[in-house]
């Protein structure tokens, strides 16, 4: 069972206690954009076999909505940040390398 801390209340929380909001780190397009720009934020989601950053709710506690790197293959939990950052922080980004040297995610090595 994937198990994740709440980076605000600190709770240790099963997935049941929590609730899933999909891929973080998106870039929202709203009025003014294209068609092929809202499409693709709307559709297009990465579904990678390993390392992957989610949006996740601490449903059944403090309420609030939080990022978790983990990998999507053995369900091991890099960390958890808060969701009002734009990218995974430093120190997540080089615990992943530690265990995955040659990963990528967009922009991000």
């Amino acid at each position: 069972m994937l198990i994740l801390e709440c980076p605000y209340c600190g709770v240790k929380a099963e997935e049941t206690e929590l609730a899933a909001g999909g891929e973080a780190h998106l870039k929202r397009f709203g009025p003014g954009s294209s068609d092929e720009e809202f499409h693709d934020y709307l559709f297009m989601r990465e579904n990678p076999k390993g390392v992957h950053f989610e949006r996740w709710r601490h449903a059944n506690g403090c309420g609030k909505w939080f990022h978790a790197a983990r990998c999507t293959m053995t369900l091991e939990v890099f960390g958890t940040y808060s969701a009002q950052t734009t990218e995974p922080p430093k120190e997540i980004q080089d615990k992943i390398s530690e265990k995955r040297p040659n990963w990528t995610w967009r922009d991000v090595k």
